[in-house]
C-alpha cells in the first residue's frame, strides 16, 4: 500500500498521508514521498495542491516513532519549495510535527473534530522547528501549546486566526477543495509572486536555515565536481568542472 497518494482533479492536487491504521504517522517512507510528491508537483502544470490525510481520525499522530522520519523532507518551504498555493485540510488529531506541517502551509482547513497538540516536551526531544509557530499565531498561545503541551481546538485555532474555515465533521477536504477553486479563478503569476514576496517578509527559523545550509552543502559534497576535483588532485592534473 502506498503511504502517500496522489489524486488530480483537474488543475488540483491532493496528496494524502496513507496510513490510517497508524493514524496516519510520519515514518521515514511518509516524509520522502511527501517531498517527492511535492516536487511533482510543483514542476507539473497542477495549480493548487491540497495536503489531507486518509480517515477521520488523525490527520496525523506525528512522528513515527519506530521508523523515525527526516522530518523536514515534508515541511514545505523547507524540504520542498513551491510558489504555487498549498492548503492544508485536516481532521481529528494534528501532533507534533503535523503542527509544523500545516502551520508552513499557506491555508489551513480544519474539521471542528482537529486537535492541535505539541507534545515533545513531554518526550523529551524536539526538532526544533515548531519555534516558528510564535511568528503564526499569537505568541503566548504558541508558547502554551509547545511548553505546556497544551491541546488546541480547531475553534480557538480558528479566532486566533492560526485556521482559515472551520467545517463539520468531514467537510474539510471538500472545503480546502472549494477554496483551491476559487485559486483557480486568480492569475498564476499574482499567486506566485505574493506568496515569494510574503516569504521575504515572513521570519525564518534558525532550523530552518540550518537545514537550508546542511543541504546547501550536501549539494557540493555529493557533486560530481568534488569527486572530479578529488581525482584530479590525485592525478596532478587541473580538474574539469562542469558545474554539477
Amino acid at each position: 500500500m502506498d503511504v502517500v497518494t496522489v489524486e488530480q482533479r483537474g488543475p488540483i492536487s491532493i496528496i494524502r498521508i496513507n496510513r490510517p491504521d497508524r493514524l496516519n504517522a510520519i515514518s521515514a517512507a511518509v516524509a520522502r514521498d511527501l517531498q517527492a510528491a511535492f516536487e511533482a508537483f510543483d514542476r507539473s502544470d497542477q495549480r493548487v495542491a491540497v495536503i489531507s490525510a486518509a480517515g477521520e481520525r488523525a490527520f496525523t499522530a506525528g512522528a513515527d516513532v519506530s521508523d523515525l522520519p527526516e522530518l523536514w523532507r515534508c515541511i514545505p518551504g523547507v524540504g520542498f519549495a513551491t510558489e504555487k498555493p498549498v492548503i492544508a485540510a485536516t481532521s481529528g488529531w494534528c501532533v507534533g510535527g503535523g503542527v509544523v506541517l500545516v502551520m508552513m502551509c499557506d491555508l489551513l482547513v480544519a474539521s471542528e473534530t482537529t486537535t492541535f497538540y505539541y507534545p515533545e516536551a513531554k518526550l523529551g526531544t524536539t526538532g526544533g522547528m515548531i519555534s516558528s509557530l510564535v511568528t503564526r499565531m499569537p505568541h503566548h498561545l504558541a508558547m502554551e501549546m509547545m511548553l505546556l503541551g497544551a491541546k488546541i481546538p480547531a475553534q480557538r485555532a480558528y479566532d486566533v486566526g492560526f485556521v482559515n474555515r472551520v467545517t463539520p465533521p468531514g467537510q474539510h477536504e471538500a472545503e480546502a477543495i472549494a477554496m483551491a477553486e476559487t485559486l483557480l479563478e486568480q492569475a498564476p503569476l499574482v499567486l506566485g509572486t505574493l506568496k515569494r514576496l510574503v516569504g521575504e517578509i515572513v521570519p525564518v527559523g534558525p532550523v530552518e536555515r540550518l537545514v537550508a545550509t546542511s543541504r546547501a552543502i550536501a549539494r557540493v559534497r555529493s557533486s560530481e565536481d568534488m569527486a572530479e576535483g578529488i581525482r584530479a588532485y590525485k592525478e596532478k592534473r587541473t580538474p574539469r568542472f562542469r558545474g554539477r
